[in-house]
């Protein structure tokens, strides 16, 4: 044999939860190795060298445990050695797993001694017996696909963090009214709370020694989002080429997925439903969900900073159009069209703090969907102004409306074409003359709008 590793558990919490074989094991043996210090009972294993800087330095979990099994596995080629790990060796504990696995394939014996875990401080302040009860213990981190098809009771593991509360919340559809948080089991500062569903990613504060309870679910866990959700995590762990990227990196990607499917939607534009065939559909189906993927991916790189999570953007946006559509969800009329978009402006200026109708829109916008938005906003605000004062200008737009009537798409189109036309033969920008309008356009607007609001009166 090339070596021997015994692998020892530190407990739930401090040194008083050691085994005395644990500890006799420990003075026995020189070499001495701890997957991480961030534990209270790490201290007994004195001289210890640690694996907490693969956890700096490494992209992703597996990684880290991967990286650590190695290690061993060849230290344990010159000399026996023993690796203490937090809790029990036996309980969701990936880097032992990985050594039972491989070692003798490396021709290394390991030995485990059994310990304490968080589980046994679990049951008795929860009052339950897990095998009665048919508790299923669950890793937070692979929550939505481990409790698939399940209705619980559930102990969740590993909930070190909020991103990790998120994704167990994005995967219930009937959530539970509350849950029990257990918190540094075993420890002086132990903490056991009860918190509703809805404040669990906002008022616990997660560390690695956080567990949470869920007595029973409703319905089972798991729904095609939540898998979509789970495959973009996993993809984000385990691609190269996906854990590379950022949000400025991918601003590229989202971009190219939404001109396409808009040109999914143009080849379909016109046609009646009865003659959007299969293909068609088809091709429109594969172009959202694409588009869909860009999102998510958004989403789970915030998540990694703590910033927010697919959650937090799929109720910011339930909440957004509930509070837009006042006439749909509370008791406000609003019988056409005009009365629903005017509601809409007025509502998001007050939601963003906008003084003007001009605020918020994005100048890099293309110049005609630039002119188009700041035209609606203008519709929409109740207030008219006059025509570009310079009469020579005057003049021929009222001569080009003339033309204009009777308007259709494809006269308009013509229009556009050739207006883009004669831009060209007298060597102007289109694109630049266009955004020069809709800026003097605007500026004349934000003057009516100063004087209507400082009179009380419409502008004209």
């Amino acid at each position: 044999m090339a070596g021997r590793i015994t692998i020892v558990g530190l407990g739930p919490a401090g040194p008083e939860l050691v085994t005395p074989e644990t500890l006799s094991a420990i003075k026995t043996h020189e070499h001495r190795y701890l997957r991480t210090r961030e534990h209270p009972a790490s201290v007994v294993v004195s001289g210890a060298e640690s694996f907490d800087h693969l956890y700096e330095t490494s992209d992703t979990f597996a990684d880290v445990y991967r990286a650590i099994a190695e290690s061993l596995i060849e230290a344990s080629a010159k000399a026996d050695l023993l690796y203490a790990v937090p809790g029990s060796p036996l309980v969701l504990e990936r880097t032992v797993a990985i050594l039972r696995a491989e070692a003798g394939a490396a021709g290394v014996e390991v030995e485990l001694l059994p310990a304490m875990s968080f589980l046994d401080i679990a049951w008795t302040r929860l009052g339950i017996d897990p095998v009665e009860e048919s508790v299923r213990l669950i890793d937070g981190h692979t929550f939505a696909t481990s409790a698939a098809g399940r209705t619980g009771p559930f102990l969740v593991a590993h909930c070190h963090a909020r991103h990790v509360l998120s994704d167990i919340k994005l995967s219930i559809d009937d959530s539970p009214d509350d849950v029990v948080v257990l918190q540094r089991l075993g420890s002086p500062d132990e903490l056991i709370t009860t918190v509703s569903w809805a404040d669990l990613d906002r008022d616990v504060d997660a560390d690695h020694l956080t567990s949470i309870y869920i007595p029973a679910l409703a319905s089972p866990v798991a729904s095609e989002f939540v898998r979509f959700d789970e495959l973009v995590r996993v993809l984000r762990d385990e691609c190269p080429w996906d854990r590379r990227q950022t949000h400025a990196s991918l601003r590229r990607h989202l971009l190219e997925e939404a001109h396409e499917t808009l040109e999914a939607l143009d080849a379909r534009s016109g046609l009646p439903d009865d003659e959007i065939d299969e293909v068609a559909d088809a091709h429109l189906s594969e172009e959202l969900g694409d588009l869909l993927y860009q999102i998510f991916f958004h989403a789970r790189v915030a998540a990694e900073r703590g910033s927010f999570t697919i959650t937090d953007v799929v109720t910011g946006v339930h909440d957004k159009l509930v509070s837009r559509h006042p006439h749909v969800f509370a008791d406000v009329v609003a019988d056409d069209v005009d009365t629903v978009l005017g509601n809409w402006e007025r509502i998001k200026r007050v939601e963003k703090g906008r003084r003007s109708a001009m605020d918020g829109i994005p100048p890099s916008l293309p110049a005609l969907m630039l002119a188009s938005k700041t035209q609606k906003r203008a519709a929409s605000s109740g207030i008219t102004i006059a025509a570009d004062t310079d009469p020579t200008s005057a003049a021929r737009l009222e001569a080009l409306a003339g033309v204009a009537q009777d308007l259709d798409d494809r006269l308009l189109g013509d229009l556009l074409f050739t207006a883009v036309e004669l831009a060209g033969s007298s060597d102007i920008d289109p694109e630049a003359a266009l955004r020069t309008a809709v800026r003097r356009f605007e500026a004349r607007f934000r003057e009516a709008e100063t004087a209507a609001t400082a009179g009380g009166e419409e502008a004209t």
